[in-house]
């Protein structure tokens, strides 16, 4: 894993420079089903995700799930938080791929990342965000707090839902992907490298329309899109 972190910081920072979008979505999507697989995951993808201006909208389990949609959706912005750039090699990696980061505790920053994630969709970008704010258990859905649906709303972009899931032979959520409370980067993944037969669920659901949408609406009612999916139940 290491090894596969060194070698996709060689390729952000020498030959990014001199490659064009689809250039770079190719390699995206190539270091990231093949972070997947030294961690030891199976990639089980379901659905298509839609091109040109996309606003997805995913639950969020673990710190590889970024990995897990880019390996499906190369083509997709994050937003993340700042804590992510602390993260050894991961930060710099994540922040290469052109990811917009939030500070969540200072309320203006959310402002100027809405303006951000309007001005990506306007251009034709899909932007995915991680509503819920957090991690959780992978099984329930915290609250998807609704401020960043507004830049779907506001541009009249789609929006797509994405229902990821981490699974093990005995387990339907997998409790070794969980990344909660006071675990540490290396402690997740020190369980998830000791895992057997860990499997990853990219299950894209139909897009749907954003616009004239009222955004604590739209977000209750993706989250239970999202959570019908996550248990085998028809949205």
């Amino acid at each position: 894993m290491l090894l596969h972190l060194l070698h996709g910081m060689a390729v952000m920072a020498w030959r990014f420079p001199s490659l064009d979008a689809a250039g770079r979505q190719q390699r995206i999507q190539w270091w990231s089903a093949g972070l997947l697989r030294v961690a030891g995951l199976q990639l089980q993808v379901s659905g298509t995700p839609r091109s040109g201006a996309t606003l997805l909208v995913a639950n969020h389990v673990s710190w590889l799930d970024i990995a897990a949609i880019h390996a499906v959706a190369p083509q997709a912005r994050f937003v993340s938080k700042a804590e992510v750039l602390a993260w050894p090699l991961l930060g710099w990696l994540v922040q290469g791929a052109g990811t917009l980061f939030i500070e969540r505790e200072r309320k203006r920053d959310a402002l100027r990342v809405l303006h951000q994630v309007a001005d990506s969709l306007k251009a034709g970008e899909t932007v995915a965000v991680f509503p819920e704010g957090t991690t959780g258990d992978g099984a329930s859905l915290l609250p998807f707090h609704a401020n960043l649906l507004q830049s779907a709303i506001a541009t009249g972009t789609p929006v797509q839902c994405v229902a990821l899931r981490y699974a093990e032979p005995t387990q339907r959520f997998s409790e070794a992907a969980q990344f909660l409370g006071e675990t540490t980067l290396l402690q997740s993944v020190w369980r998830m490298l000791s895992a057997r037969g860990l499997s990853v669920h990219v299950d894209l659901l139909p897009p749907q329309g954003a616009r004239h949408a009222d955004r604590r609406a739209l977000a209750a009612h993706l989250r239970e899109q999202i959570h019908a999916r996550l248990h085998g139940e028809n949205p």
